[in-house]
């Protein structure tokens, strides 16, 4: 791509011509923000039952005595012996657990992966966010983020199979899939409030938001697979 060079006044004119759409963006982003918080709620009737660092948990543990929840979904089969590399890079992303403590809200991880692999792989990747088995429980496929037809009918981003075979997005249609769900706590009682699943999620990625910044962007290709574990790049941090 050849950059064009100019002036910088002619640079500031740009700039501000983008400036009005950010902002026009922004208040439209603000205006999605309070839709998503105006949404109704379903209270969650079924016991579910994790597995963690110190042993089982229910849905309402993993709040930690917390009024909100956010549980990211993340892509583990419990036959694979590492974390999806999608999924290691938002996990990556995550802040300082403090921050969203301090606005009386848990984050955990929840994958169908076995308490000993997800054990092993947190290790490895250097993670301290909270990290839960839903194995032996219906969690993921309640929430649609493991597909089998012979578990239950398969929907992903609120789509039927069919639907996502006609828009080509066949991958979608069985195995693992990544995703976020949030929950609100009114006493013991436990309402689910919003998920989101495929590019939905995308604002959970602080790096590709970092790199939106830039000129030359995400740099993803078709055919030129980037992603990593981070502890797979080489010493100067290169696919």
């Amino acid at each position: 791509m050849t950059r064009q060079i100019v002036a910088r006044h002619d640079w500031l004119t740009a700039r501000k011509e983008l400036l009005a759409k950010e902002e026009e963006a922004a208040r439209m982003w603000a205006a999605v923000a309070e839709q998503r918080r105006q949404l109704p709620a379903v209270k969650i009737e079924k016991e579910y039952v994790f597995d963690g660092p110190t042993g089982t948990a229910t849905l309402l543990d993993l709040f930690d005595g917390r009024r909100q929840l956010i549980t990211y979904h993340f892509m583990f089969d419990p036959a694979w012996d590492e974390g999806c590399k999608h999924c290691s890079f938002l996990a990556d992303n995550i802040g300082h657990l403090s921050h969203l403590h301090s606005r009386d809200t848990t984050l955990v991880l929840v994958s169908r992966a076995p308490a000993t692999k997800i054990a092993a792989f947190r290790e490895r990747m250097g993670w301290s966010v909270p990290w839960y088995s839903s194995y032996g429980s219906s969690f993921n496929y309640d929430f649609h983020v493991t597909l089998d037809e012979s578990v239950a009918p398969v929907t992903y981003n609120f789509k039927d199979k069919a639907t996502l075979e006609a828009d080509g997005e066949v991958w979608f249609t069985q195995g693992e899939q990544g995703g976020v769900s949030v929950f609100l706590r009114d006493g013991d009682t436990v309402l689910h409030t919003y998920s989101a699943y495929a590019h939905s999620t995308d604002l959970l990625h602080g790096t590709y938001n970092y790199l939106d910044l830039t000129a030359l962007g995400r740099q993803d290709a078709p055919g030129r697979p980037w992603l990593r574990h981070h502890d797979r790049y080489d010493g100067n941090g290169a696919a």
